[in-house]
């Protein structure tokens, strides 16, 4: 994959490979309990949950596939008697496919998902000095394509693993259950279940999954933030320092533009608030550039698989007049947010004289912000 992460923990729509694959499972009614099998995580990988509620847990696995399954499976709970397994890889496999395999698993004692090859299969020929040969032709109505979910009878599962203890090697449980002896019944697969192997496979699932979904699925957040105005400060909005006899005061620059449009992107991917990053008794942000730490936000969201999309801003000031320096603003924001300029607006407004903004004793400002799924092109 060429990532900085194991592919498993990259996003996919809004969330990671992993916890996608994790969520199908969850939201099954045939599924009783999880365990995920995992290498030792660092801390900057985001954690897997159930949310709908399912018994999860976590186990380190092994060097192998199979050592790792074999792990898992010491995991689970005494009294099942049917296990499903499921490559993380796997992020678009559906409840049905699930449902489907687990009954023929049932009736049979062993099953996986399959699909038919399209494609005419060469045999390749051994390593010659001139080059890569083929070998012959397969007969293509004879093969067919694994994918996971594989369900197996509790019984079945642990003679295969057993082979395993054994030495045998192979690429998958249906493998080691066909030489324990069974036979494995075949379940029409699903194209769409694709296993992210390399950068071609994400950006491939990551068109599948905006393919299905709604310009709706958008998500917006508000943001407000409010300083008083005081001597001896310079005045900094929307990452610039703008002409003016009096600052915003506040622990940070106290750039009002720039904290209410981190609220702003904070609320829209339910990450907390400004006060929790940044909280104002702690003094590394004390004097601190407030673009720097929405430049931080935009980053912690990408994190969570959401890009930044448009940003509307109102000011909110008697003096001094916001209107000269919006383009600036607006400039600072964009490169920040990552996003071209024309989906940054910035807009100053009076209050009328009514209340501390109105009197001039301090400076507003408003924001929304629109987030969607990451398209995995940064």
């Amino acid at each position: 994959m060429g990532a900085a992460r194991p592919k498993q923990h990259l996003t996919l729509g809004g969330m990671t490979i992993l916890q996608r694959s994790v969520a199908t499972f969850d939201g099954s009614d045939r599924i009783d309990e999880i365990v995920v099998v995992l290498p030792e995580l660092s801390a900057d990988v985001l954690p897997v949950s159930a949310p709908r509620g399912t018994p999860l847990r976590t186990v380190v696995g092994g060097a192998r596939r199979q050592d790792s399954v074999a792990r898992g499976f010491d995991a689970v709970s005494p009294d099942v008697t049917l296990v499903v397994i499921h490559d993380a890889a796997r992020p678009l496999c559906t409840a049905d496919l699930i449902a489907r395999t687990i009954d023929a698993a049932s009736r049979h004692g062993a099953a996986i998902a399959s699909m038919p090859t399209h494609d005419t299969i060469k045999r390749l020929a051994a390593d010659e000095d001139e080059g890569r040969f083929a070998d012959g032709t397969i007969a293509r109505k004879t093969l067919v394509l694994a994918q996971t979910p594989q369900a197996f009878r509790r019984e079945v599962l642990a003679e295969a693993i057993q082979l395993g203890h054994d030495g045998l090697e192979v690429t998958d449980e249906a493998a080691l259950a066909e030489h324990a002896g069974h036979r494995v019944a075949l379940v029409d697969g699903d194209p769409r279940n694709i296993k992210i192997t390399t950068a071609d496979d994400l950006a491939m699932a990551r068109q599948l999954v905006r393919g299905d979904e709604d310009v709706t699925t958008g998500r917006v957040g508000f943001g407000y933030d409010l300083h008083r105005l005081v001597d001896g400060r310079p005045l900094i909005l929307g990452g610039i320092e703008i002409p003016c006899d009096r600052g915003l005061l506040g622990h940070s620059d106290a750039d009002a533009v720039c904290h209410a449009v981190t609220d702003a992107i904070l609320g829209a991917a339910a990450a907390g608030d400004i006060g929790q990053h940044f909280p104002d008794a702690d003094p590394r942000w004390k004097g601190a550039s407030s673009i720097e730490l929405l430049r931080a936000v935009v980053d912690l969201v990408r994190t969570r698989g959401l890009d930044v999309v448009n940003l509307d801003v109102v000011v909110v000031a008697e003096e001094p007049k916001i209107g000269p320096f919006v383009n600036r603003m607006r400039e600072s924001l964009a490169a920040v947010a990552g996003i071209d300029v024309e989906r940054v607006s910035v807009k100053g407004k009076t209050n009328e004289g009514v209340d501390a903004t109105g009197r001039g004793e301090a400076i507003a400002a408003h924001a929304v912000a629109m987030l969607r799924a990451s398209d995995g092109t940064r």
